[in-house]
């Protein structure tokens, strides 16, 4: 059994040591646990700090490309180094280390295909007041998208089976954290949260420039996830609203109309008729993206297989080299 760390970094040589050099190199259950950080475009010598700090692999984005691009390429070079199971953590040292074992035992249990650090929001002194209550309203959002128990949704510490990592896919670009875990509730993968401590505040976070900027961030992410995961629920209903206030608008406009008094209320049909044509338009855009959901299913059940011919391959390979 392997078990690969993956640590997305951008620029953080000033950090990177306390948080590599915590990281364990036995845990209980795997015969092999490597380090892989992928070096998002940094252009302060990130990708040679960590290679001098003896992390196994070290991959590198030769421009920015974001947190979420980030984590994937992460994803995908762990399963091409024939990773059993993905921690992911930050370079900021934010989570500690010493939880991995805690982290991965769900996992190693078979209860989970993906389990997420739960931080103490409430007792975190760095966060603020604004930041814990967008954190638990977040958290709410994405249990309900997913229909998992999720406790601490937007944090990155977390523990990934190969079988998972195989069928993840991220359209975000913002981050990777939501999109996951309501991804892997969509496909029926178990996702569980598990108790993790915090460290101090090494630097400020690179997410949350601002509230406002976080929020805005946060609800269109909210929002994409939606259109993306649960189409029919997010076009249908606004849909059937809609159509039924062109209806009621309509049997009032009837009700005058019959009653000799139909001449001075034409605005309500027009409205009526405006409020059924965009609830019709709403519900054909609504069966268009449940088909293309379910493309997209399709296209995840490709890639896994892709990603098993790949590894058997591998794996044969090994074998005829040995």
């Amino acid at each position: 059994m392997k078990l690969i760390i993956q640590v997305p970094c951008l620029n953080e040589s000033g950090t990177l040591a306390v948080a590599i050099n915590a990281l364990p190199r036995e845990v209980p259950g795997f015969d092999r646990v490597e380090w892989l950080v992928i070096d998002d475009g940094s252009t302060d010598g990130t990708a040679e700090h960590a290679k001098a700090l003896g992390v196994d692999h070290v991959v590198r984005h030769p421009v920015n490309r974001g947190l979420a691009a980030a984590f994937m390429t992460g994803i995908d070079a762990c399963l091409a180094l024939g990773a059993d199971v993905i921690i992911n953590t930050d370079a900021d040292n934010q989570y500690n280390a010493d939880d991995i074992p805690a982290l991965v035992a769900p996992i190693l249990e078979s209860r989970a295909d993906m389990v997420i650090g739960a931080r103490p929001i409430d007792d975190t002194v760095h966060f603020g007041w604004v930041k814990k209550k967008l954190q638990h309203i977040g958290s709410w959002a994405v249990r309900v998208a997913s229909h998992t128990e999720v406790a601490d949704a937007p944090s990155g510490f977390r523990a990934i089976s190969r079988e998972a990592a195989m069928r993840l896919n991220v359209f975000n670009g913002y981050t990777y954290t939501l999109e996951t875990i309501i991804q892997a509730g969509v496909s029926n993968m178990r996702v569980v949260s598990v108790p993790i401590r915090t460290n101090e505040d090494l630097r400020p976070s690179r997410l949350v420039k601002s509230i406002p900027s976080y929020v805005q961030r946060s609800l269109v992410t909210i929002l994409r996830i939606f259109v993306i995961y649960r189409p029919l629920v997010f076009f249908v209903w606004p849909a059937t609203l809609l159509i039924l206030l062109g209806a009621a608008v309509s049997a009032r406009f009837l009700w005058y109309w019959f009653g000799g008094n139909g001449t001075g209320h034409v605005q309500s049909l027009v409205f009526a008729v405006l409020c059924i044509l965009l609830g019709a338009l709403m519900l054909v855009v609504a069966f268009l993206a449940d088909m293309i959901s379910a493309n997209r299913k399709l296209l995840e059940r490709v890639s896994v297989r892709l990603h098993r011919i790949e590894t058997s391959l591998a794996d044969r390979h090994e074998d005829g080299g040995a």
